[in-house]
């Protein structure tokens, strides 16, 4: 797109839905447009990235004409979205949906966008607008017709390099066309064959079609490599039955409170969703440079997989009774971090990448014209003091299900504990990957002590070996350092860094690792803090005051939804359980009308913002749930008891 072309106002997130087939997740507006689409990994370069510039940065819409959407949804406990459109002469419903590679019989390492079309009353005509852009945008495919099965069925092939789209359906026409290449000698046409066969460059491919009440037709966009021979589509309708099979046989396999039972189970089909099937990897989000702060410069890379992540997510899963899917988790982070103890790294990519580049994408103009759009994560390199104790947390807790360790996993985890002692003395980045110079964050410190206790534990209470002494001494001198040099006694409270006294949210966390109790006073100091310095009129919880200059970033970033359902499960476990409920049921507000949140919210402008769907609001509301669950059923049980006593 040009730089003097005026860019229309980016879509909303809360109008975007997640589709997914457990290796890419596309984003669907509301309006009927394919804006995200990565082929074949959520990690793969974009051929649909109009929702980080503009349209013609390439997108697939899909609307009906002249109408407008009255409902949309998922199918129950699937992400099999259906959308119903009115017009001034009929209805019609758009069912999209990816379907699993189980619905593939030929060739799995193949990907499929269905998008099916039903008219259900009076007459409508429905409109197409595909633009491909390969690799971000930055390669124009060259588009042919061809035979797909040898039938005279057409289809319409698009190339440029690696990759390749096939369309099947009702044909599309070019725009523009021909736009042949200016190097090929046009010599005189060939009898019997068009523009459209021979193929030329097309800006766009698009068409109307009627359709009467009982009508429907389907459309499939297959990804393949382009060296090898052309794909079978898959059929929709069998392939329909297969993605809601596939969702609905999983979700049957978690359970789920009676409170916001429906968003529950919706947070845990999205931490299913972001997970590659073939690895086990679970990606931050699905997107990347979706701002932090709108016109901001503060946007990252989130499609790449974090120990933190992955550990929090066995953690929510052990606790709704899905230790097979934990184990899918588990068996990712074992040959992620298998290998030199000293070569750990806080984040890779889905398969265990380790090389993760960042650079720039200065031709998108960025979501609201934030700028600049990022690929790749620098923070790859940092060294983060608390994941060793995020997945030693998570770990113990599949090991307190019930899953026995092997002597691979145990071995695994005794390295990690040996990188702990290695970088005992060493200063970090801290959990929110600041830019700036290093420090020793207390959060990091507190994680620390926690993975030399769940090693003793395991020592003590599973009866598995190890140097348990020396983890308990090293335990111990984290314990007494953490409250000599990150506990303000004066102001009675934990803080940030060793070097400052600043609070930060990640100190919400301290409970969570056993270093502390929710209702131990310095806790409550330390909330009473967080309140003062980080809670602003809306109730919404900042990570930390940005102006402390700490994170080395330029600008200013909205709350962070995480932070707020830590401060929601804070409550709850301390025994405020009416400050937990109403928090939470403001916080029930801000996910999206298909229960989506993002990363963060901006409460002046109402809008979701920050990478989106955000696997770590996600968890974050799981447990804020399930504190406020057990929170109330504790406060039940302690009233019926006082009531008993006063008999």
């Amino acid at each position: 797109m040009s730089d003097d072309a005026i860019r229309p106002p980016s879509t909303p997130l809360e109008d975007y839905a997640l589709l997914s087939d457990l290796h890419t997740g596309p984003l669907v507006s509301r309006d009927g447009s394919v804006d995200w689409l990565c082929f074949p990994r959520f990690d793969s370069p974009s051929v649909f990235a109009a929702l980080l510039g503009a349209p013609e940065d390439g997108r697939w819409k899909l609307s009906a004409v002249d109408g407008e959407v009255t409902s949309r949804r998922y199918l129950p406990r699937t992400f099999v979205l259906e959308t119903t459109w009115r017009t001034p002469t009929g209805t019609v419903v758009v069912t999209d949906f990816l379907p699993p590679v189980a619905a593939r019989d030929d060739h799995p390492d193949h990907a499929d966008l269905v998008r099916r079309v039903e008219c259900v009353s009076g007459t409508v005509e429905v409109e197409h607008d595909l633009r491909i852009r390969f690799d971000y945008g930055r390669a124009l495919p060259w588009t042919r017709r061809v035979d797909v099965d040898g039938d005279g069925t057409c289809g319409q092939l698009s190339i440029a390099g690696p990759d390749a789209l096939l369309l099947t359906g009702p044909i599309l026409h070019p725009e523009d066309f021909p736009r042949v290449d200016p190097l090929e000698d046009a010599g005189p046409e060939e009898p019997g064959r068009s523009d459209e066969e021979e193929g030329a460059v097309a800006d766009r491919l698009g068409g109307r079609f009627a359709l009467s009440a009982g009508e429907s037709l389907d459309w499939v966009l297959t990804w393949y490599e382009s060296h090898h021979d052309l794909p079978t589509p898959v059929d929709p309708a069998v392939a329909l039955d297969r993605a809601v099979s596939f969702w609905t046989e999983w979700s049957s396999h978690v359970s789920t409170h009676k409170r916001h039972e429906q968003a529950v189970l919706r947070s845990l089909l999205v931490l299913r969703a972001l997970t590659h099937r073939g690895t086990g990897g679970i990606v931050a989000a699905p997107t990347t440079s979706l701002p932090e702060e709108f016109g901001g410069s503060r946007n990252w890379d989130y499609r790449y997989t974090w120990l933190r992540d992955a550990a929090l997510t066995i953690e929510v899963l052990v606790a709704h009774d899905f230790t097979d899917g934990a184990l899918h988790w588990r068996n990712w982070l074992l040959r992620a971090v298998a290998g030199d103890p000293g070569q750990i790294q806080i984040m890779y990519g889905l398969a265990g990448e380790r090389r993760l580049p960042e650079s720039e994408l200065g031709h998108l103009g960025g979501y609201e014209d934030s700028t600049p759009v990022r690929i790749g994560n620098g923070a790859v390199g940092q060294y983060q003091a608390d994941v060793v104790g995020e997945v030693m947390l998570a770990l113990a807790a599949l090991r307190d299900a019930g899953v026995a360790e092997d002597r691979w996993s145990w071995g695994l985890q005794k390295n990690l504990l040996l990188f702990c002692e290695r970088n005992f003395d060493r200063a970090g980045h801290g959990i929110w990957e600041m830019r700036g110079p290093s420090a020793f964050f207390v959060h990091g410190r507190a994680m620390m002590w926690a993975a030399f206790d769940q090693g003793v534990r395991a020592v003590e209470e599973h009866g598995l070996s190890g140097p348990v002494q020396r983890w308990r001494d090293l335990r111990d001198r984290l314990c007494a350092e953490i409250m000599e040099h990150g506990f303000d006694a004066e102001l009675n409270t934990f803080t940030q860094t060793y070097e400052n006294s600043e609070v930060d949210a990640s100190l919400l966390q301290l409970p969570h690792t056993g270093f502390v109790a929710y209702d131990d006073p310095r806790m409550l100091g330390t909330v009473a803090r967080i309140e003062r310095d980080l809670r602003g009129a809306h109730g919404l919880v900042h990570r930390y005051r940005t102006a402390s200059g700490l994170d080395g970033l330029e600008g200013d970033e909205y709350p962070f939804l995480i932070c707020t359902f830590w401060l929601v499960e804070q409550y709850a476990r301390s025994g405020r359980m009416d400050d937990a409920g109403e928090l939470l049921e403001q916080l029930v507000g801000y996910a999206n009308d298909l229960g989506l949140y993002a990363e963060e919210y901006d409460p002046a402008g109402g809008r979701l913002a920050g990478n989106f769907p955000q696997a770590f609001s996600h968890l974050g509301f799981i447990r804020a749930v399930d504190a406020v669950v057990r929170g109330r059923a504790r406060a039940d049980v302690e009233a019926g008891a006082r009531a008993r006593a006063e008999e």
